[in-house]
């Protein structure tokens, strides 16, 4: 391993883009402390100060994938949450437009024009979540607990309301998700790759260190080293899980072209256990964030009670800790996870492709009953990928229930799914591209 990672720096082309990614990586953590125009930064960090040990404001799960960028208001307060907004509903028309559906299937040139359709939605959604963000500060709700109005330096966390500042902090925010996703390509072109992930990657892993901090200063060091235990098995776990696929064979014929034969080789299609990745775990947040959302326009003035609707979600559908609130999320994770795993793998395309090309399943025959096999497989190879994704994103609200944790929780839910992910996907990325160099990787077979 040692010699491995020796080669890695001895390795002029491949250091050069590792040196780099980590700078353009330097640059996204060090706007994520630029405060935006016209934001009082001392009422801000004072906030953030006494909501440290917080765990039910509305935005904690978005903070975790800005790297606690939003709650400081920053110039990239929004982090890389509307481009990942962006590629799930690029994503997801192609059910509904066929023209989107055409241009994936045309290859590099249509994908590019995804690609093009992904960045303007970017911008669109970046506008509309800086404008939604900035209403929520001056209406006091940003650092609001269970329904109460805060007070004092938390009331006051704009210099200036008016409309032109607003404005201006609007186009500040935007551009900030502009220079994100700038930022995410520049590594995926000139670094080592998977630029959008490795930043989401950042994010997360900047919150860790708070995250553990708050735990030891609430329930001791005794407790911390027991979740630092607890948190290395279930990332040993996640990563078992996450390689974990059903191989189907597949045999292909043996064909004369002119005077050459193809095929007569066998291969396998990998079902992976977890095929939706971690897209569940944000299709469930975001739909219970709702309520909440609402609640917190609601809310009355400091004073007066609130609508007994308005109290409900705030007891059983704000902090995460309330078993209706777990329950609910549970079930919609394994929702999302079938509507998700069903929108990306179509068995009858990959049957009608294999019987193009001459492929077969032995014992099953090609065409309608290969796509009906595949389905039949697919549904139960699911079903354990879904309650998995459950369990694990239950994790945080379960912390926050017996260890006082916030949501920010780093051994479980989206960020363990992402943490793993990009990690084993980086390693690979490294590890080909030593073997090009030096026929020996960072993986040992």
């Amino acid at each position: 391993m040692f010699k491995a990672i020796g080669r890695i720096f001895k390795t002029r082309d491949l250091r050069r883009k590792i040196l780099f990614t980590l700078a353009i990586v330097a640059a996204f953590r060090l706007g994520s402390f630029i405060p935006a125009p016209f934001v009082d930064y001392g009422n801000v960090q004072a906030c953030l100060d006494t909501a440290a040990t917080d765990t039910s404001g509305l935005y904690q799960l978005v903070n975790l994938f800005s790297g606690g960028a939003l709650l400081q208001l920053s110039v990239f307060a929004l982090g890389i949450m509307p481009y990942i907004t962006a590629s799930i509903i690029v994503q997801l028309l192609r059910v509904v437009i066929p023209r989107f559906e055409a241009l994936y299937k045309e290859g590099q040139s249509g994908q590019s024009k995804l690609t093009q359709y992904t960045r303007y939605l970017t911008i669109g959604l970046g506008v509309l979540q800086s404008t939604t963000l900035i209403a929520v500060v001056r209406s006091g709700q940003l650092f609001s607990a269970g329904g109460v109005v805060p007070t004092g330096p938390c009331a006051d966390l704009l210099t200036n309301e008016a409309w032109w500042a607003i404005v201006l902090m609007i186009v500040a925010m935007t551009a900030g998700t502009g220079v994100i996703m700038w930022m995410g390509e520049l590594i995926t072109e000139r670094g080592i790759g998977n630029g959008m992930s490795l930043l989401i990657f950042t994010s997360i892993s900047a919150t860790f260190p708070s995250a553990l901090l708050l735990i030891g200063d609430t329930n001791g060091i005794e407790m911390l080293v027991a979740v630092l235990a607890i948190g290395i098995v279930i990332m040993g776990a996640v990563v078992f899980v996450e390689q974990s696929q059903r191989r189907i064979p597949v045999q292909y014929a043996k064909r004369m072209v002119g005077r050459r034969m193809y095929g007569g080789k066998s291969t396998y299609i990998p079902i992976k256990v977890n095929m939706a990745g971690v897209v569940p775990v944000i299709f469930a947040s975001s739909l219970l964030y709702f309520p909440a959302l609402i609640a917190s326009f609601n809310s009355p003035a400091s004073g007066e009670q609130p609508a007994e609707w308005v109290q409900w979600i705030n007891d059983n559908l704000t902090t995460g800790d309330h078993p209706l609130y777990m329950v609910l999320y549970f079930l919609l994770i394994i929702g999302f996870t079938y509507f998700y795993v069903a929108i990306t793998f179509n068995p009858d395309d990959v049957a009608e492709n294999m019987k193009k090309y001459g492929g077969f399943i032995p014992g099953i025959r090609a065409g309608r009953p290969t796509a009906e096999y595949l389905d039949y497989v697919l549904t139960r190879v699911t079903f354990p990928g879904s309650i998995y994704l459950g369990v694990v994103a239950l994790i945080p609200l379960i912390a926050l229930a017996t260890v006082g944790a916030n949501q920010n929780f780093p051994f479980g839910g989206a960020s363990i799914l992402i943490i793993v992910g990009v990690g084993l996907e980086t390693v690979r990325q490294i590890d080909a591209q030593l073997q090009q160099r030096h026929y020996e990787g960072l993986i040992r077979t």
